[in-house]
């Protein structure tokens, strides 16, 4: 069954805190090991206030929030992020989403395909945007 998409829709809102413990697994797994996102005790650090949240982790999030909205009815084609600004260990950010575009194009098969453009971003507990994206998707039918 095709999903039902239009302009407009909103995404389903998916929230993360991301502890101290998550962002020295993620720096393991992610390669970061800027003391930045781990280190308390880092002069940086103690001048921002506390560690901050990897940039990529924010695009993984943003990525699980389409994925988890297309629910298997379709496919990330591509996706993208810009990082302005910082989240803070232990603070809650927000994953959000809005579908921008709905068109039609052939596919490989000479089906038509249903590509959707979503716009996609994190906001701090503030609301302020610290990432902002896009999403291509392909839905299945």
């Amino acid at each position: 069954m095709t999903m039902e998409v239009k302009v407009g829709d909103r995404l389903p809102s998916l929230r993360k805190t991301p502890d101290r413990e998550t962002l020295v697994k993620y720096a393991a797994g992610g390669g970061d090991f800027n003391p930045l996102h781990f280190d308390a005790d880092f002069p940086q650090v103690k001048q921002i206030g506390n560690n901050i949240v990897h940039g990529r982790l924010k695009y993984a999030a943003m990525g699980e929030c389409v994925s988890n909205w297309l629910a298997h009815r379709g496919w990330i084609r591509s996706i993208s992020a810009q990082y302005k600004g910082m989240d803070m260990v232990g603070a809650t950010f927000t994953c959000q989403g809005e579908v921008v575009t709905v068109s039609e194009e052939p596919s490989q098969s000479g089906e038509p395909a249903t590509v959707v453009t979503v716009k996609i971003w994190t906001e701090g507990a503030d609301g302020a945007q610290t990432t902002n994206g896009e999403a291509a998707v392909v839905l299945t039918r």
